[in-house]
């Protein structure tokens, strides 16, 4: 077989609902149950490339799957060329805007697309963008969400034996910035003060409010503070940005790479963090990546790590990749952890594979 010969059959959309072990507790909502759309690209060859979404909400996927298969009968015959896919998909959708849901299902096709094209090569997906396999640095980010302060060392001590972590993730934005500060206090009690901490506000504040609270944990050695205010107030970032010593994490809102050329020649940030499924997918990134590294801005990841993990290995500004494990249940063979790295296996695509016995019990 030979990759030019790839050419797309089918495209199969599964929306599923999973239970989170953590629950998300951010000021803005609260997620128990965590929507995924499995996604499968047949090909003619017998290749079959896959990938999943996670849209927040449930009621979302109805949509995305509807693209999704309409992408399927745009592109019968195609060649599995990603970068083709992504232009002609997008175009396809042109009338109704490149953003939002739009770029969520051309996202999740691209994805799976580059997951078959490095199969047919007989390749894990980060040697067919010219990497290596290897280990990858990563921070927990499964909890210590806007939990009571009494009760997160304890929490925070169990995410770092989790896999040897040698960072985690803290939410802010509680009622006041005193309940924060004891969040704070209470998990580098707990850890240490070599564990790096990131926190996220998950755009919780106003402009005038995000002034005030992001002052007040400048001096606490965070290795970012992120999105305090709602993503598209760029202005509103520009200004924070050039008051605080501790840097700035925006980009998991960004819809593809202008976006985040956007935000970075804006000065509304120091650091990036696409998220896949907005960014465009593994062909976003790319794009996006490279424009990082001419602004020579570390770029982390946002969910999606088994995908993540490939393309840090080929990010020339790679930074921090976030670590969840919210997909884990149906996948036949979940990612690894070890000592705060996750490791790439190496076999051919990202790994992903789907345990079709625990999908079954959730259908």
């Amino acid at each position: 077989m030979t990759i030019g010969r790839l050419t797309i059959k089918s495209i199969r959309a599964r929306p599923l609902i999973l239970k989170l072990e953590r629950p998300i507790v951010a000021r803005i909502a609260t997620i128990s149950d965590w929507p995924v759309i499995l996604i499968d690209l047949f090909t003619n060859e017998g290749v079959v490339g896959r990938s999943y979404l996670e849209p927040y909400t449930a009621k979302a996927m109805k949509y995305i799957v509807a693209a999704l298969e309409d992408f399927g009968e745009l592109l019968e015959g195609h060649a599995v060329a990603p970068t083709e896919i992504f232009e002609l998909t997008r175009k396809s959708l042109h009338f109704v805007g490149y953003q939002g849901l739009s770029m969520i299902a051309v996202s999740g096709l691209d994805m799976a697309a580059w997951d078959a094209l490095a199969k047919a090569a007989n390749l894990p997906l980060c040697m067919l963008l010219g990497g290596t396999v290897g280990p990858v640095k990563a921070y927990n980010s499964n909890g210590l969400w806007l939990s009571d302060p009494a009760h997160l060392g304890e929490e925070a001590a169990r995410l770092i034996q989790e896999g040897g972590f040698a960072g985690l993730k803290i939410r802010l934005g509680r009622t006041t910035a005193d309940q924060d500060l004891r969040a704070i206090e209470a998990v580098r009690a707990a850890v240490g003060a070599d564990v790096r901490l990131m926190a996220d506000f998950n755009q919780g504040l106003d402009l005038a409010e995000a002034l005030m609270r992001c002052q007040s944990v400048d001096s606490l050695g965070l290795d970012w503070i992120e999105e305090p205010i709602v993503y598209d107030n760029l202005d509103g970032y520009a200004r924070l940005a050039s008051q605080l010593k501790t840097p700035l994490q925006i980009g998991e809102n960004f819809y593809g790479h202008r976006d985040l050329h956007r935000a970075l020649q804006m000065k509304a940030c120091d650091l990036v963090m696409p998220d896949f499924m907005r960014i465009g997918g593994v062909t976003g990134w790319l794009k996006s990546a490279a424009i990082a590294a001419a602004f020579g801005a570390p770029i982390s990841t946002h969910l999606y790590p088994e995908v993540g993990a490939h393309v840090m290995r080929v990010s020339e500004t790679s930074h921090w990749l976030e670590w969840q494990n919210w997909v884990n249940p149906i996948l036949k063979q979940p990612y690894e952890i070890v000592e705060g790295m996750l490791h790439i296996p190496a076999v051919a695509g990202t790994g992903l594979d789907w345990d079709e016995a625990a999908i079954a019990v959730r259908d």
